[in-house]
């Protein structure tokens, strides 16, 4: 199930990023007082009253504009609106109403989504009367808020979550099938291979419409395997968008990827990992999702010799640290050349996201790993495995229990993962671990 996309926008200026941080809890976006620091889209998961959704941050948009770079931003924030289930409208309540937000309001109008009008820098103790001039934006009811001083957030994002879509319940799950999303900056050759993986030797089932705007899941059979293909080829439909354009859109491979087991991560081999590439991965990792790094065009890479396979995975390593574990297959979709292989190793990494370890195996492996390399002490005190246990699959999870979860440092969490790694693979799966305190009173009774 995809998380529902809630986008901020307004014009320069008005406070979006500084709204963005407060309700992410985190600073991710730039906060300055001189317009057009925010010129890409910025997204984070958030959860209010329960309710999780991704929230974009976007450049600060002037509707009537001859600026290069603000034009661009302009397409950036349509983009934006377009992917957006909900848009928070922020507008300077210092300032008043202005003849550009008046023109952004328009523009927003035309786009018939749910718009929250949040009048921000409004510091006082009627809010609504402070906000009351910009009724005539004919967005409705304004909501007076302070971002900087987290300020009456609560009922702005109450308001967010009334317009928000039902959550869309999780379809019955085939056990046996694998859903696979392409993923990848534009012009990587995602259509390519989408189209080589379902050639005519492939008994393709069905296409239907998937539980998000504009997606089509194809179904297909291989080797007595069902696949279903996640089409993120929104990504690559709107063919009336220009190639700059489409640098920016990655919100529709965030959809794909969360309905997603398993995610091609396409590099294009002659440009290497660039930070949209990153970006992308980061989110199919950060969402415990499987993964195949596919390095495409490896046809016309230049230069080859004898180990450019090995130096490009290891430039690969070090780009995307945070996928050590992601098998690597060089291909040209183009040419067909190795795209039988991505679909075998989906599946192996399939089957590797859905091993569960015997708990007696598991802490015969973590008892010989505390002998080798014992936990970390902190003045004197020292951290105590007490038993792991494995939670759940598709990510493996592990739940650790030890004397006191503060002492278990994250780089000792790492090397249980190597030892796990080393013994039973995971291959092409993240490993998430929780630590909990364990009462050993428990135990006594």
């Amino acid at each position: 199930m995809s998380k529902p996309i809630v986008a901020i926008v307004g014009r320069p200026n008005v406070g979006k990023s500084t709204l963005f941080n407060q309700i992410g809890k985190k600073r991710l976006s730039i906060v300055d007082d001189m317009a057009g620091v925010t010129r890409d889209r910025i997204y984070m998961d958030a959860t209010w009253l329960n309710r999780e959704f991704t929230l974009i941050d976007t450049g600060g948009i002037e509707i009537k504009t001859a600026d290069k770079m603000l034009n661009e931003i302009k397409i950036q924030v349509k983009i934006a609106v377009e992917e957006a289930d909900a848009i928070i409208f922020v507008v300077d309540g210092r300032a008043g109403v202005t003849l550009e937000d008046e023109n952004v309001a328009k523009f927003l109008r035309g786009s018939k989504k749910p718009i929250i009008l949040a009048v921000n820098k409004i510091d006082g103790i009627n809010l609504e009367q402070e906000a009351f001039e910009f009724y005539k934006l004919g967005l409705g009811e304004p909501i007076g808020i302070s971002a900087s001083n987290a300020l009456n957030l609560g009922d702005l994002l109450d308001a967010v979550i009334k317009n928000l879509p039902e959550d869309e319940k999780n379809p019955p799950k085939d056990d046996d099938e694998i859903k696979i999303a392409v993923i990848g900056r534009p012009n990587v050759g995602k259509s390519s291979l989408v189209n080589k993986m379902l050639g005519e030797e492939r008994v393709i089932v069905s296409e239907m419409p998937g539980t998000t705007r504009d997606a089509i899941d194809t179904h297909f059979f291989m080797d007595g395997t069902k696949f279903t293909l996640i089409d993120t080829a929104g990504m690559r439909k709107k063919s009336k968008i220009d190639e700059p354009v489409e640098r920016y859109s990655v919100i529709r491979s965030l959809r794909a990827i969360d309905r997603a087991d398993v995610v091609l991560m396409l590099i294009e081999a002659p440009v290497g990992v660039t930070e949209q590439d990153k970006k992308i991965a980061g989110y199919a990792h950060d969402s415990g999702k499987g993964c195949v790094i596919v390095v495409n065009k490896w046809d016309i890479f230049p230069n080859k010799h004898d180990r450019s396979t090995n130096r490009f995975t290891d430039e690969l390593r070090e780009r995307l640290g945070f996928l050590q574990y992601a098998p690597v297959v060089y291909i040209s979709a183009l040419t067909g050349q190795r795209v039988e292989r991505v679909t075998e190793l989906v599946k192996f990494v399939a089957e590797q996201q859905s091993m569960r370890i015997q708990t007696s195996v598991l802490n015969e492996l973590i008892r010989d790993a505390i002998a080798v390399n014992p936990p970390p002490s902190k003045k004197g005190k020292s951290a105590k495995i007490f038993f792991v246990t494995q939670a759940e699959i598709c990510p493996p999870r592990f739940i650790i229990f030890v004397n006191e979860p503060e002492l278990l440092h994250f780089s000792y969490l790492r090397f249980i993962e190597n030892r796990l790694r080393e013994s039973f693979g995971f291959e092409g799966t993240p490993l998430k671990f929780f630590v909990r305190k364990h009462n050993q009173k428990d135990d006594e009774q």
